[in-house]
């Protein structure tokens, strides 16, 4: 059986990283390459540092940011925000990233992921899908929202048709979002994540609603998520990737347990 992996986000603004409510009431919670490391430290399997307000400003990445921390991780590091070209990832990537996420872009030019994946493999490419589901739909989760600009725009594509499209065009991820359970602490949105799970061959990351080990073991369960993102419980204290992978080995959960 293929083990979970748990991811922790640094979502940076003004070189800083920030956590919010429901991609809103943003707060400090510190300097991305010190926290980079101590999740890394901490057993988290990857690291995605998200440049958040990138697209919204019509500016790139801030790659010095991406060197400071790319300069202190041992483990995978994607990085996104602002990357609209095979050659804006280029530069992310020599900056020390190994993966590039995404999102708005991509939806605008969904070519994008195909340049990106020809140049440095499927592997490399994540595409970041923030959904909201559709509380008007006959069926709110199958007829979630894909929204763009830092969650300030509706597209009109429905998630799991847009997961399927970033595959077929050589993602080797998702990562997906809900909105609607971000930074609430209470619970991954496990319906919409099993609807995108079930509906590609690669690995779908769960992001949204951490809060407690049960959380994450129902994510990876009824879920089907191979997965799962969390930031403000790493950030703030409430637990850090060791603690936490050892508690999902207790309960059943394979996890790559750190040294």
């Amino acid at each position: 059986m293929l083990t979970k992996r748990i991811i922790a986000c640094l979502d940076v603004h003004d070189g800083r990283v920030v956590k919010g409510v429901q991609f809103v009431d943003i707060i400090d919670a510190g300097d991305p390459a010190e926290l980079a490391a101590r999740h890394a430290r901490e057993g988290a399997d990857e690291i995605v540092l998200l440049d958040i307000t990138a697209t919204h400003e019509g500016r790139k990445t801030l790659l010095d940011t991406v060197r400071r921390a790319a300069k202190v991780l041992f483990v995978p590091f994607c990085v996104g925000g602002g990357i609209r070209s095979a050659r804006d990832a280029e530069q992310v990537f020599d900056a020390g990233a190994d993966k590039v996420s995404v999102n708005s872009a991509a939806l605008v030019d969904p070519m994008l992921i195909d340049a990106i994946g020809r140049s440095f493999g499927a592997q490399a490419v994540v595409v970041a899908i923030d959904a909201r589901r559709d509380p008007t739909a006959a069926d709110p989760v199958r007829d979630a929202q894909v929204l763009v600009q830092g969650g300030r725009k509706v597209t009109g594509r429905r998630v799991v048709e847009w997961a399927h499209e970033a595959e077929a065009r050589g993602a080797g991820e998702i990562l997906l979002t809900s909105m609607d359970s971000d930074g609430t602490r209470a619970g991954f949105d496990c319906e919409l994540t099993a609807a995108v799970s079930e509906a590609v061959n690669i690995p779908v990351i769960a992001s949204g609603g951490a809060g407690t080990v049960a959380h994450f073991a129902e994510v990876f369960a009824r879920g089907k998520a191979d997965a799962a993102l969390a930031a403000s419980i790493f950030h703030f204290g409430v637990s850090s990737a060791r603690s936490l992978k050892q508690e999902l080995a207790q309960a059943g959960v394979p996890v790559r347990l750190p040294c």
